[in-house]
């Protein structure tokens, strides 16, 4: 049996390998950026959105953290922090599963078919359940302001002048330069 070590370079390489776009950080393989987008024939169709993905030491006996960088409107997705609600992930992940089930299966269909019922942004629930149309208006709506091609690629040069100004001693931050446009 292959070590989790080699079994986390294989995934990684896997998915590099595929057609997505994998962007390491501190160039190692247990922290890394995956640009994922919308499934076709949903209301997410069309979006672009950065994942952030962290693998333990015990990957693949132990699941992958995912989140989303840039926002999206969803109720099994936290507007803030981007932290998902998926029980494959969270709960019944097994070693059988890689990196590829996680952004060709359960990532595509967590948004192809929400779970209102157990969620982790309330709004999005609610109005879900009460007003499908709303909801479907506001999903298409952070769609089109936080999910498209240059949200991230501009959400990637923020966060390598925020790792210059940071490696230069700087205390400051984005939010104290006056004129700055929060994203």
């Amino acid at each position: 049996m292959s070590s989790p070590s080699k079994r986390r370079e294989m995934d990684v390489m896997k998915l590099m390998m595929s057609d997505y776009n994998v962007e390491t950080i501190n160039d190692g393989l247990n922290e890394f950026n995956v640009e994922f987008h919308g499934p076709k024939e949903s209301l997410y169709e069309g979006g672009v959105w950065k994942i952030r993905v962290e693998l333990p030491e015990s990957y693949p006996y132990k699941s992958p953290s995912i989140g989303f960088i840039n926002k999206i409107y969803h109720p099994n997705v936290d507007e803030m922090s981007g932290s998902v609600c998926l029980d494959v992930i969270n709960q019944s992940w097994s070693p059988m599963f890689d990196l590829l089930n996680v952004f060709e299966v359960f990532l595509p269909q967590l948004l192809l078919y929400p779970n209102p019922s157990d969620p982790l942004n309330g709004d999005a629930a609610s109005l879900m359940m009460k007003d499908k149309k709303q909801y479907d208006l506001k999903v298409k709506e952070y769609c089109e302001k936080y999910a498209k091609k240059e949200h991230i690629t501009n959400q990637a040069e923020e966060d390598s002048d925020d790792e210059e100004i940071s490696s230069k001693g700087s205390e400051s931050s984005d939010d104290e330069i006056p004129g700055h446009v929060d994203p």
